[in-house]
This record gives C-alpha cells, structure tokens and sequence, in this order.
C-alpha cells in the first residue's frame, strides 16, 4: 500500500515537535509539509534537537497550497478555526489539536474561550477513540482531546455510564511541558522548580469539555469539578479521581473489576494489574493511559488514579491514533512504544 502524505500545521511546538517523532516510523505516512511562520526554511532540528535525521525544512505555503492526506493541525485556539475550513475544502483529513472544534455547544465555546466561533457549522468528532471509534472511522474532521479531559474522562468513563456517581470531583498534577514551547512566568524555572502550583481554580477551559462529554455517557446531572496543578517535571498528567458511590454494597474489588472489562480491549488503556498505583514515569513517552489505585474509604469515597503522557495520548498520539482509525490503519500503528521508565 502506498503511503498517505501528512502535514503538520504549526510543527514549532511541542506538539508539533512529538507528531514528527512518532509519524517518523510509522510505515504508512509521509511526512511532506511542516509549517512555521516565524522559523520558514530552517531545519527542524532548529527547534526540534532530537530530530536532526529527519530532512525536514519548516515551510509557510499558502493554505490552499497544503496538498496532504491528512492535516494535523496544531496552532493556537481560535487561529485554528480560520484555517481548517481550507483545508477541508482541499479534500484533506483534519485532526486539529486546539480547541475550537471539541465542543457541540458553540456558545459553551464562546463563553469559557472568551471569542466568537467563525465557523459553527463545521461538525467535529470528539476524537477520543474509547468512545468515538465509529464516529472517527467516516469523519473528516477530527478534534482531538485536551490532555486534561483525556485522563480525566477515561477515568471517570465507566463510573458515569453505570449511573454510579452524580459528582466527580478530578485533581489533575501537569508536567511544565503542558504549558508549551513558548516560555512565560508561570513556566519559569525559579516559579516550577521545588513548587506544586495550583491554577485556574474553577475555572479552567477544559473543565465544560470534560462535563460535555461526560454527561453524554451518563446522568446529564453529573456534576464535575477539575482543579489542575503544575508540578515540576516536563512530561505527564496524573488525575486523582474522586466520587461517592451511589449505590450501597459495591467494593472497590467490584469498581476494579467494572474498569478492567469496561477496558479491556482498549489498546491503550491499561487497568494495572493488582490494582497498581499508575506512574508517571512509566507512561512517558507512551500512548497509553494507565488507571489503578482503585480504593474506597472508610467513608464511602471512591478514588480512581490515571496516569498519561500530556504530549502523547493527551495530544500528538492520540492524534495520530485518530488518523489511523479516520485512513483505515491499524489502530496501534507506529504507536507500539512502552513508557520510558524510569
């Protein structure tokens, strides 16, 4: 079979920085465009030092002069809405990274994005394969998860379709990584090293997307609330996930056992055997969600933790996981790799 040709839209970033690592070795693609505005005609490697082999120059081509298969598009929130459209029209696959398109409720974007959606009537899949894979299989418009919700929603998934909790509360700590390429005060080295900084306290962006999907898949009364931290390492995200059952009798054996069938032919969620703690260290570098530490308290609180990789499975994996189900690949195709522990 021959190969479909990519471009990464926006290929400066972090981001854009691990689409090319992956995409890179997976058999099937061709990485043909990569753009930058600020950095036309320098190698990637400029920016992207673990990529010196690739012969790859960021270029800034008209829109209507993208020629792929498959555009990943990996600009900021609100620039993306106003090139997508094009490439649609040139008869390529988006899978856009921002979250312009993630949301059904336009004005729910509006309000919590703070800016007026140009383009409304572009349907979007949720790209989160564990409960759109059908969806992904005939779109051609793909908004990939942020990395918050990705964890946060897969570890809540199974307790909202029972109808076994009405409140999540999710507290979510962040590599520096998640804050981007582009350094600013809150990523300063003095304001992250030997620190754990709470932000955005209710009132994170992501907070209305993981409701919104959550609430499609149970009781549309599920209250959620999310408190994200930054924490001093680069890469992952582990959420630590907390509710009250409500349903008397149920052990934390029985919500183990709930997520480990709930999951189980799930590629890239792992249920940890021996109900484990999930680790950062060992996701790094992976597509894999790992979820464990089910407990319950003496009280009745259920704790379930989940653990990814902000730039994988929370961003350019799970993007390229939508690319191979949206062209009709292996699901797993070039996203094998296990986690980089320790």
């Amino acid at each position: 079979m021959s190969k479909i040709d990519v471009a990464i839209i926006g290929a400066s970033g972090y981001t854009g920085g691990e689409l090319m690592r992956i995409l890179s070795r997976h058999p099937k693609v061709e990485i043909t465009t990569v753009t930058s505005r600020k950095s036309e005609g320098d190698d990637v490697s400029t920016l992207h030092p673990h990529l010196e082999n690739l012969d790859l120059q960021f270029t800034n081509p008209e829109n209507k002069d993208v020629d792929a298969d498959v555009v990943f598009c990996a600009v900021p929130h609100g620039a993306s809405m106003k090139i997508v459209p094009d490439f649609l029209d040139n008869g390529s696959k988006v899978v856009d990274l921002s979250g312009d398109f993630r949301f059904q409720d336009v004005p729910t974007y509006e309000k919590w994005y703070g800016m007026t959606h140009l383009h409304p009537e572009l349907e979007a899949v949720f790209g989160l394969p564990e409960i759109n894979r059908d969806l992904i299989k005939d779109a051609n418009l793909i908004a990939n998860p942020g990395c918050f919700p990705t964890g946060a929603i897969l570890s809540s998934l199974p307790l909202v379709e029972n109808q076994l909790v009405d409140r999540i509360i999710l507290d979510s700590k962040s590599g520096v990584s998640g804050a981007g390429i582009k350094a600013t005060s809150n990523s300063h080295f003095p304001t992250c090293s030997d620190n754990v900084k709470p932000y955005a306290i209710a009132s994170h962006r992501h907070t209305p997307e993981i409701r919104e999907q959550l609430r499609n898949f149970g009781s549309k009364d599920v209250k959620v609330s999310f408190t994200p931290h930054l924490v001093p390492v680069i890469r992952g995200i582990i959420t630590t996930n907390h509710s009250i059952l409500l349903k008397d009798n149920v052990t934390a054996d029985d919500i183990y056992s709930l997520y480990s069938q709930y999951y189980k032919n799930e590629p890239f969620v792992q249920v940890l055997k021996d109900n484990n703690i999930p680790l950062l260290a060992s996701v790094r570098g992976s597509n894999y969600c790992q979820i464990g530490g089910i407990s319950l308290d003496d009280e009745d609180e259920l704790v379930v933790i989940s653990a990814i990789d902000n730039l994988v499975k929370g961003a350019s994996g799970q993007a390229i996981q939508n690319m191979n189900i949206m062209c009709g690949f292996d699901e797993t195709e070039g996203l094998k790799e296990l986690g980089l522990y320790p």
